[in-house]
This record gives structure tokens, C-alpha cells and sequence, in this order.
């Protein structure tokens, strides 16, 4: 209402996506900055800012499950690598030595990940009717062991361990977005590409998160049992918890490693389920704008941690010495975590959110 933008007297203007002019505002500038990135960073930043809008993607789908649902998962390497190998097979080289398919368009390779990946999270789902906490981890945990077993032995598939195979080749009706021309380098193209993407699967899991679905998964993580009671089908809910966001991690996985030009078989490990665990965490769960400040953050650590020996004498560059950079980035995954879980469960966002509330009350202290 003109005077009283704050209030609100209707269900409508409470879910509105963009429920002030500031947000709109805030969410266009933004937007309008990320566009105009690849015409200020070198192209060393853009693969960067690439591989983090990938991994923003993937973080948003693992915070369906676990932040909005409630779901422990510990799997999540697994789907990201079942969409990898997906994608490469299809757009793979079928006179190659892993196999291929020669389908290299990017409208069908990308949905066919995401859909073989959402077929074997619907496949774990039921699983989570059955268990919680702890024994889901786990269980979600010996996808990841099974996973690596599995993709190691397969060398038709994967190229074997150590050796890998070609990512999947991103084009578009026939126009190559993983090559320089006279538009764009290729560095710049991807970059667009992933940002367009993860502002597609933003948009789409942040509607989800306001419909009936979204509503359904919080009452379960709440408390299952109580949502039970109040109609809330546990079975259906936590199987399109589990489907939906390994359909995010397969299209993240798929995407990866369009930026390098390849994987192998160990780059689907225990330690990628836990960075993604830390994109979550560090975020803020049950937030997609924490989803994505997470994996920014933790796909630009390895590079500030790489800073760190310029300034501080003791701390080496040198994986062989002790203490060093990398030993740094690991412990910084680890007290990162503990930290925001003790201080701030809601991470930045929830920090943003304080802040916010504090100057909209202030001078009043509530």
C-alpha cells in the first residue's frame, strides 16, 4: 500500500518472490554487475567465477534435501558424478576410446543428466522413509564408496582411474561455446552460460521453495511425525525431496567440468561430497541466497588460501613443508563449519537477515 510498503493483506504479497522494491533493486543490480564481469576479469577469474556458478547449482539441489527437507545426505558426490558421466557419454566422441554418442547439444545432454541422476535419487528415496540422522548419512555415505568402486572398473565408461576421459562438449545448435571467436573468448561464453543457468535453477527452486512442495518439506524437517499427523504424505514428499535435488547435483556434475575439459573417476570422492556439504553449512541452510554465497565462497578458498604465504611468513607455498597453504584450505573447511553451526546456523544470510532487522527496528531494540 502507498506509504505502508511493509504491509501486507494478502497470502500473495507475503510469498511474492520479490516482496520489496529494495530486493528487486538489490537482485537487478546484482545481476547487471555478474553480466558485466566478462568484460572486467581476466579470463583466469572466469573460469573461476565459472566453476563456482556450477558449484552454486549443485549446492542449491543439496540444499533441497538436506536444508528445506531435512535429509541428511552424504552422497551427494555420487549424483554430481552420475550426471557427469551422462553428459560426457552423450556428447562423447562415438569413434573415441570411452564411449560416445556424438550428441553434443546442450539442450539435450544437460536435461538427460539431471533425469539419470533424479532416476537413482528416486531409486535411494524410499530409504529415507525408513531412516534418519545418522543412519541416512551413512547410508547416503556408501553411495559415494559404491560410486567410486563402481565408475574406477568401468573403463569404458570413464576412461579408468588416472587416465579420465573428455567432459561433455557444451554447444548449442551447433555453435560451439567451448571455443574462441570473434565475439567472445571461451572463457566468457561459459561463464555466461553457467550464470544464465544458475540464475534458471535459482529462480526455479526458490518458486518450489514458496509452493505447497516447499511447504511440505519444511513441515517434514520440522518434525516428520507432527507432518504425518497433519496429512503431509512423508513417502511422496521425500522422494521428490530426494529426485529434485539430485536432478540439480547430475546438471551441476554435467557442467563441472565443461571449464577444464576433463575428469576421472577420483575427482567423485568423499572430500566433494564434504565441500558441498560446507557450501550448505557455511550459506546457510534452507536458503538458496546462502547456497550460493557457500559455494562461492568455498570455490574461491583455494585461491585466497594460495594468497596467504605472501603475508604471513610462516604459513609455506610448498605442499611439502609444514604448516602450508593447502594444509590451511583443509582446516578452514573444518573450523568454517564449526563455527557458523555455533554462531550463525543461517550463515551470511542469516547475518544479513540480523543486520536488516536491526536497522529497519532501529532505534527501538525489537
Amino acid at each position: 500500500m502507498r506509504g505502508r510498503p511493509l504491509l501486507r493483506t494478502g497470502y500473495g504479497q507475503d510469498l511474492a518472490l520479490f516482496d520489496t522494491t529494495s530486493k528487486l533493486v538489490a537482485v537487478g543490480g546484482l545481476v547487471l554487475v555478474a553480466l558485466a564481469l566478462p568484460w572486467l576479469f581476466e579470463d583466469e577469474g572466469l573460469q573461476l567465477l565459472a566453476s563456482a556458478c556450477v558449484a552454486a547449482i549443485g549446492a542449491i539441489g543439496l540444499n533441497i534435501v538436506t536444508g528445506y527437507a531435512g535429509q541428511v545426505s552424504l552422497g551427494h558426490a555420487f549424483f554430481l558424478a552420475i550426471g557427469a558421466y551422462t553428459a560426457a557419454a552423450l556428447s562423447g566422441d562415438p569413434a573415441g576410446r570411452t564411449l560416445g554418442f556424438g550428441v553434443t547439444n546442450l539442450l539435450v545432454w544437460l536435461p538427460a543428466a539431471g533425469l539419470v541422476a533424479a532416476l537413482a535419487g528416486a531409486v535411494v528415496a524410499p530409504l529415507a522413509t525408513r531412516l534418519r540422522g545418522l543412519y541416512l548419512a551413512i547410508v547416503t555415505l556408501g553411495l559415494v564408496f559404491i560410486g567410486t568402486y563402481v565408475f574406477e572398473e568401468w573403463n569404458t565408461l570413464t576412461g579408468g582411474p588416472g587416465v579420465g576421459r573428455p567432459a561433455a562438449v557444451p554447444s548449442l545448435f551447433g555453435y560451439r561455446l567451448d571455443e574462441n571467436d570473434a565475439f567472445a573468448t571461451r572463457d566468457q561464453k561459459l561463464y555466461l552460460l553457467m550464470l544464465v543457468l544458475l540464475l534458471v535453477f535459482a529462480l526455479a527452486a526458490r518458486n518450489m521453495a514458496r509452493s505447497k512442495v516447499g511447504r511440505a518439506f519444511t513441515a517434514i524437517r520440522d518434525r516428520d511425525i507432527a507432518a504425518g499427523v497433519i496429512g503431509v504424505d512423508l513417502r511422496r514428499y521425500k522422494t521428490i525431496a530426494f529426485a529434485v535435488s539430485s536432478f540439480y547435483a547430475g546438471c551441476a556434475g554435467a557442467l563441472l567440468y565443461t571449464v577444464s575439459g576433463f575428469f576421472d573417476p577420483g575427482s567423485f570422492n568423499l572430500l566433494l561430497s564434504v565441500q558441498y556439504i560446507a557450501m550448505v553449512l557455511i550459506g546457510g541452510a534452507g536458503t538458496i541466497s546462502g547456497s550460493i554465497m557457500g559455494a562461492f565462497f568455498i570455490t574461491l578458498l583455494p585461491r585466497l588460501t594460495r594468497e596467504v604465504p605472501g603475508f604471513v611468513p610462516f604459513v609455506s607455498s610448498s605442499p611439502t613443508d609444514t604448516p602450508n597453504a593447502y594444509q590451511l584450505e583443509t582446516v578452514l573447511y573444518g573450523v568454517l563449519i564449526i563455527v557458523f553451526l555455533i554462531f550463525e546456523p543461517r550463515g551470511p544470510f542469516g547475518i544479513w537477515t540480523r543486520v536488516r532487522t536491526y536497522w529497519k527496528a532501529w532505534p527501538f531494540s525489537y
